[in-house]
């Protein structure tokens, strides 16, 4: 059984840190491409990061870019989103996902496999 869990959520003041991580099970994720979204109170969920299965390619939303940093490690099947200067407007639920191919995705139609979320709460 395939499965994404992700960890690293919490509560942090504006202008803080986080670092979100995700450990897939279940098959080898080297050849995919990764991504992370989030899905904000009352909002639908919405593309953040994404790299591809080498680590070499990146692509993120304007929202984000030059706050988060999207790295993966291949020899443990682990994604991660390094999130500095956070802002109110980052709180969300944070998901990872497997994307169908080994490029980068920014799009949700182009994953297969989702993990349960964890939330993130910027306090102002």
């Amino acid at each position: 059984q395939v499965q994404l869990v992700e960890s690293g959520g919490g509560l942090v003041q504006a202008g803080g840190s986080l670092r979100l991580s995700c450990k897939g099970t279940g098959r080898s994720f080297t050849a995919y491409g990764m991504g992370w979204f989030r899905r904000a109170p009352g909002l639908e969920r919405e593309f953040v990061a994404t790299i591809s299965f080498s680590g070499r390619t990146t692509e993120y939303a304007d929202a984000v870019k030059g706050r988060f940093t999207i790295s993966r490690d291949n020899a443990e099947n682990m994604l991660y989103l390094e999130m500095n200067s956070l802002k109110p407007e980052d709180t969300a639920v944070y998901y990872c996902a497997s994307a169908r191919g080994g490029g980068i995705a920014n799009r949700e139609a182009f994953y297969d496999y989702w993990g349960q979320g964890t939330q993130v709460t910027i306090s102002s």
